[in-house]
């Protein structure tokens, strides 16, 4: 394998499914990456983790960009309006979800350390924001 790769973000692969908007995670690609985790997420309006599940991780810190539009964050108890061009830093431990409020559609760049064993370091937390 080459020291360096190339793919277009189309050939990563939509791990979200049925759910509205796509997530493509370098995780689920054959990117080759060892360390960086890089997840790109289009969030439409009214989707994200209102009135559902939050998650925190036991090791893993992450860094979030959002690239266009406006979400909201859950941080433990604190919600926050993010307007594009922000970037926030989570510590692990921290629970967090997002929700886009809307109109329009968000772009949201997660990036973190890649996980031999994402499962193991994810800790998913049942009715984290209630609507």
């Amino acid at each position: 394998m080459a020291d360096y790769a190339i793919r277009q973000l189309e050939e990563i692969p939509d791990v979200l499914g049925d759910y509205p908007g796509e997530m493509r995670m370098t995780a689920a690609s054959d990117l080759g990456n060892e360390q960086v985790s890089f997840t790109w997420r289009r969030m439409p309006a009214g989707t994200g983790g209102k009135g559902s599940y939050g998650h925190r991780h036991k090791m893993q810190e992450e860094i979030y960009f959002v690239a266009s539009g406006s979400l909201q964050f859950k941080l433990e108890e604190e919600v926050l309006d993010i307007e594009a061009g922000t970037v926030v830093r989570i510590a692990p431990r921290v629970c967090r979800s997002v929700w886009n409020e809307g109109p329009d559609d968000a772009v949201l760049i997660m990036c973190s350390i890649k996980s031999d064993d994402p499962e193991g370091d994810h800790e998913t937390v049942a009715d984290f924001w209630p609507e």
